[in-house]
């Protein structure tokens, strides 16, 4: 009796609600690019349902000097997380509200990653995913503006087989000249002495040295280019690519009664901004691209979880599938500063410093030190993952990390050098690959509610230890020629609240107090091995389900020492290939 009502609910509904070949949860990178190669086929029907609006005229996005205007506004999610055991108090992670998603608030960097690392995805059980699968979907998304003279003359340099010139996404150098007191050549010097070596390009797979990477604005108008931009308004005219802006996804509806095989999906319920409760209908397939805060959220509140915390919430489970919502990464985000004698020149630069560099030492101690510790850090993430994990699973991934640090020798460091006014040097940093993993879960069946984050920052003793190093190193920095003669005094932390002589202790208190997230949360519904609590198979398909795909940042199973909008251009346009083979042949 209740499966013949189920079916009679699900026809009278299927046959009232606007129906789709494909419906994409999420304007944000991801979702575009699918959106965008999907509807190249003009017999096929696309919709992007995005929770937040248009921002093509908002000067926040658009203005190239604007980064951080935007938070805080209607367009940013301004997700809150839980308190931390590091620091004691929540940390606010940034994510795009708006069409464009991420691409519409970030710093604009076009850094991709370490080519090892993309392979070491492939070796955890993921086919074909590897840098040289991903390579030519860097170039198709890419249109690359050459530096100008002017732009060559302040540093910027590049490896022309590296990058595309035909791709939607537009791709240049900044504005930028070269001055008196010019940071940029002065911290090069420091650097190279250092053993640092200037890196023609970061993104041609070799990410380690001093560099300046391109941005993703448009040179000659210069404004940001965001996925919209890029992706999106250019192709609008489609009749076959439709739009829902301020539209919220409550969950995916079901043709299938819980608890069945490969179940499918019939469409999405979804609110509008006037609170009109409606459904649309899927022929092919639902594509979550809502990002690794939120497209988890939505497997859960759809009963694709872990069914610990689906029954705490009444939600029947359709699949039950415990990773979703683990194995969340973020990095930790600090900044030093110091003052100069006289006014400088100069534009943001990038320094990614491998663990050789950064602890300045034979660091085959300190690998072998971290190899031990490897079986507790997996047992402590796996206690805490609400049964999600198993710490020998957990062991050979770290154990894949830990190869990637030490014997690839891979950058574990990112660095920031820009001036931070006229008389003041900032550098930015952040540790790129901690071992802590967190997780992502909804408080209630309630949709508009906030799901409930933790990111676990500083969980583990590696992360800390890398942070401190970072920060010991860029002291050393401010101390050493030629740097050292363009610096008054650093101001932060400063030798009062950290002296000279400090031990790792005290820094570690100071960064406990002025760390924030990255906005870089990747991971939480990663594409690995179910057995190894993956949510996604190496095509992107849900387990579990016939017809549901994740394609965001959610699925990347490991850190990326770049910055993921770069990477996220290049795994949609390899998906929407995927996507386009199942449905062909």
């Amino acid at each position: 009796m209740i499966l013949s009502a189920f079916i009679l609910l699900l026809t009278l509904v299927t046959a009232l609600a606007p129906e789709y070949d494909f419906i994409i949860v999420g304007g944000g990178v991801s979702g575009l690019v699918v959106a965008n190669r999907l509807s190249e086929d003009p017999n096929v029907s696309v919709l992007i349902i995005e929770a937040g609006p248009s921002v093509l005229d908002n000067e926040n996005v658009t203005d190239v000097d604007a980064y951080s205007r935007a938070f805080g506004t209607e367009i940013d999610w301004q997700f809150i997380s839980e308190s931390q055991l590091f620091g004691g108090e929540p940390q606010i992670l940034r994510a795009g509200r708006a069409l464009g998603g991420g691409s519409a608030i970030n710093g604009m960097a076009y850094v991709r990653a370490e080519d090892v690392q993309l392979d070491a995805w492939q070796s955890i059980g993921n086919e074909r995913w590897n840098w040289t699968s991903l390579f030519p979907y860097y170039l198709k998304s890419e249109n690359l503006t050459l530096p100008t003279a002017v732009q060559t003359d302040a540093g910027a340099t590049y490896d022309a087989f590296a990058h595309g010139s035909r791709g939607p996404l537009k791709v240049a150098f900044p504005r930028m000249q070269s001055g008196d007191n010019d940071l940029t050549p002065a911290v090069n010097q420091t650097l190279h002495a250092a053993g640092i070596p200037w890196n023609v390009d970061v993104n041609a797979g070799r990410m380690r040295g001093f560099s300046i990477y391109p941005w993703t604005i448009d040179e000659e108008a210069y404004i940001r280019y965001d996925a919209a931009r890029a992706y999106f308004w250019p192709f609008q005219s489609r009749s076959n690519l439709h739009a829902w802006l301020n539209t919220r996804v409550n969950r995916i509806v079901w043709r299938d009664v819980p608890g069945g095989e490969n179940t499918r999906a019939a469409g999405v319920e979804v609110t509008s901004q006037h609170g009109t409760v409606s459904v649309v209908m899927s022929r092919r397939e639902v594509i979550l691209s809502a990002g690794a805060l939120k497209s988890p959220a939505i497997l859960e509140l759809s009963g694709i979880g872990n069914p610990r915390i689906l029954n705490q919430h009444n939600i029947p489970v359709h699949v039950s599938l415990p990773g979703v919502g683990e194995n969340l990464q973020d990095q930790m985000n600090t900044l030093m500063t110091a003052s100069t004698h006289s006014p400088i020149t100069g534009g943001r630069t990038v320094t990614f410093a491998s663990a050789t560099d950064i602890f300045s030492q034979d660091i085959s101690s300190l690998a072998n030190l971290t190899h031990t510790k490897l079986p507790s850090y997996a047992a402590l993430v796996a206690n805490m993952s609400n049964g999600a994990m198993q710490p020998e699973h957990l062991r050979a991934v770290f154990q894949v990390q830990h190869d990637l640090i030490f014997k690839n020798n891979i950058p574990i460091a990112e660095i920031i050098f820009k001036p931070g006014g006229e008389k003041t040097v900032n550098a930015g940093f952040w540790g790129l690959l901690p071992f802590a993993r967190g997780n992502v879960h909804i408080r209630s069946s309630d949709p508009a509610a906030q799901p409930a984050i933790s990111p676990n920052y500083g969980l583990l003793d590696w992360d800390i230890q890398l942070q401190v190093a970072i920060a010991k190193f860029i002291r050393r920095m401010f101390r050493s020629a030629p740097l050292e003669g363009m610096i008054e005094e650093e101001s932060r932390p400063g030798l009062s609240a950290v002296p000279g002589d400090a031990a790792d202790e005290v820094w570690g208190n100071w960064l406990e107090d002025n760390y924030a997230s990255n906005f870089h949360a990747i991971g939480t519904a990663a594409m690995m091995p179910r057995s190894l609590g993956g949510v996604v198979n190496d095509r992107l398909q849900v387990y579990g389900t016939a017809n549901v795909r994740v394609v965001d940042a959610s699925i990347h199973p490991l850190q990326l020492c770049g910055h993921p909008m770069a990477n996220l251009y290049a795994i949609a346009e390899r998906t929407a290939d995927l996507i386009k083979e199942d449905w062909t042949g």
